[in-house]
C-alpha cells in the first residue's frame, strides 16, 4: 500500500512538471516536496562561526609582505598594493591588540628591496622590526581562463606563511596556509555583463577576506565556495 502511494507522488509529480501545474500532484505529495526544498535551501544559506586558524598575531607588530610572478605583476599593477593594503587594514580592525605596520612603508620597502622573496625569513623579521610577519606569496593570479579571453573566471591562489621573530626557528615559517579564491562564483559570465575592473575588485576582495579570516574568529557561510587548506 505504502509502495503504491509513493509511486502516485513520483507519477503526480512527472505529471505536474510536464504540465507546468502544482494541480497534478496530491497535497500530500506537493507538500513533502515543497517542505524538502524549503529545508534543503535553509541549510544551504546557513551561517555559522568560524574560528581563527593562527592566533599569533594577536598583541603583536606585524608586517604584510606579498609577491607574483613578473608577468602577473606588471599584467595586474594594482593587485600586489591592494591585496597588502586591504589585509592590513583587515588585520587592524579585527585581531585584538595587533599594531600592522604602515601598508605604504611596506610597499616602498618590498620596492626597494626587491630580492626580499629569496632572503631568509629571520631577515625580514629583523629588518622590519617587528614581531610577525604575513608572507603572501601569490602562485596564480587571472581574470580570464586560460584561453579564452570572452569570458570571466577569476582566481587568485596563494601560500600563506607567517614568520614568528620569537619562535623556535625563526628562518622557518611557524605556520602556512593555501588559499584559493574564485570570483565570480557562476560560470557563464562575460564581457558584455561586467568589466574587467568589476572583475578583479571581486576577486581582490573575495581573496582578501579569505587570508584576512586566518587571523580571527569571523561569520561566514556553512558552505563557501572556497578553499583554504593548511600545509
Amino acid at each position: 500500500m505504502e509502495r503504491r502511494g509513493t509511486l502516485r507522488c513520483v507519477r503526480g509529480l512527472v505529471a505536474m512538471l510536464l504540465a507546468g501545474s502544482l494541480i497534478a500532484a496530491g497535497d500530500g505529495c506537493i507538500a513533502a516536496g515543497i517542505a524538502s526544498a524549503v529545508g534543503a535551501n535553509i541549510e544551504k544559506n546557513k551561517q555559522i562561526e568560524v574560528l581563527a586558524k593562527y592566533r599569533g598575531l594577536e598583541n603583536k607588530s606585524v608586517a604584510v609582505l606579498a609577491h607574483t610572478d613578473q608577468r602577473s605583476a606588471y599584467e595586474y599593477p594594482t593587485a600586489i598594493p591592494n591585496v597588502v593594503g586591504n589585509v592590513a587594514s583587515e588585520l587592524t580592525q579585527n585581531v585584538a591588540g595587533v599594531r600592522v605596520m604602515d601598508p605604504r612603508y611596506s610597499i616602498t620597502w618590498m620596492h626597494q628591496t626587491p630580492g626580499w622573496p629569496t632572503a631568509p625569513l629571520a631577515d625580514l623579521a629583523n629588518e622590519l622590526d617587528v614581531d610577525r610577519v604575513v608572507v603572501i606569496d601569490i602562485y596564480e593570479y587571472r581574470l580570464n581562463p586560460l584561453g579564452n579571453s570572452f569570458l570571466w573566471d577569476g582566481v587568485a591562489g596563494a601560500n600563506i606563511g607567517i614568520v614568528e621573530r620569537d619562535g623556535i626557528d625563526p628562518d622557518s615559517y611557524a605556520e602556512e596556509f593555501q588559499v584559493i579564491a574564485k570570483f565570480p562564483d557562476m560560470e557563464g559570465i562575460g564581457k558584455a555583463q561586467a568589466g574587467a575592473r568589476e572583475i578583479e575588485i571581486g576577486l581582490q576582495k573575495t581573496f582578501v577576506d579569505m587570508v584576512a579570516y586566518l587571523f580571527y574568529d569571523h561569520i561566514e557561510d556553512k558552505y563557501p565556495d572556497r578553499g583554504i587548506k593548511r600545509k
